[in-house]
């Protein structure tokens, strides 16, 4: 049986990769594929972009900071600096356990460790890591994952294993800066293919902010600004509801990435 689509969302915090991660989600379950949201970034908001209901959210354990899972796959406790631990903990039963469903859709809260020196290999971020690979590696349904700006989640194997990665950008140099940090780190991670959705776009275009990548980032779509996405995130409705240009053009990127696979 052939696995699922696998694509990963990452960019500078409020550029909008939850709303188009969650778009993406939607799209693929009226596809009629079964989709596995992973909510990998520390401020977990997929799961409410998705339009699942507060007290189904209220309930979801976010596996980051489940210290007694941690402790019972690693042997080691969390926080805690200079002990041994399992650096092959065992993952394939937990997604299950922390899985909220709704729709065709599957959400993890991942989380992650987003302290000082969360780059470190603390028994936290091995056992994030162990299951992001499980999850990409083995898992049959469509798989989308909203990252973070780093890819600290992302073993060399697992990158390996992403269809793609996509990188929203807005027009900003920050944004932009952060996007070639990005495409750096997927270059040394060995992802095969990476893209850029040009998001919240005003008075410009695709080809001008094209321009202003030059060659290290194709962009391969551009979404206007849309109040809408704004105001129903503010009354708690969903884009794909409340915004149907909007999921009109993240679907138009979804086919053009799938043609490049």
């Amino acid at each position: 049986m052939k696995s699922g689509l696998k694509l990963a969302i990452s960019g500078k915090g409020g550029v909008g990769k939850t709303t188009i991660a969650s778009s993406l989600c939607h799209i693929l379950a009226r596809q009629g594929k079964q989709v596995f949201a992973i909510d990998a970034d520390p401020d977990a908001n997929l799961g409410m972009a998705l339009g699942f209901p507060p007290q189904a959210l209220q309930q979801v354990v976010t596996i980051a900071h489940d210290r007694q899972l941690i402790r019972e796959r690693t042997g080691a406790e969390p926080g805690s600096a200079g002990q041994w631990f399992s650096l092959n903990p065992s993952v394939e039963d937990i997604p299950e356990r922390y899985v909220v469903s709704q729709d065709g859709i599957r959400l993890l809260q991942m989380g992650a460790v987003s302290a000082g020196g969360s780059g470190c290999a603390c028994p936290e971020n091995t056992l994030l890591k162990t299951l992001l690979n499980h999850l990409i590696v083995d898992e049959q349904d469509a798989v989308v994952v909203d990252m973070e700006a780093g890819l600290e989640h992302l073993g060399r194997g697992t990158a390996q294993s992403v269809d793609a990665l996509l990188i929203v950008v807005e027009q900003g140099q920050r944004s932009l800066t952060t996007a070639r940090t990005i495409v750096k780190l997927a270059e040394d991670l060995g992802i095969p293919r990476v893209y850029g959705i040009a998001n919240k776009l005003v008075d410009t275009t695709l080809d001008v902010l094209q321009g202003q990548l030059g060659s290290e980032l194709e962009l391969v779509g551009a979404i206007p600004y849309t109040p809408a996405a704004v105001t129903c995130d503010f009354q708690g409705r969903r884009v794909v509801d409340a915004c149907p240009a909007l999921v009109s053009e993240v679907e138009q990127v979804l086919h053009r990435v799938q043609s490049r696979l």
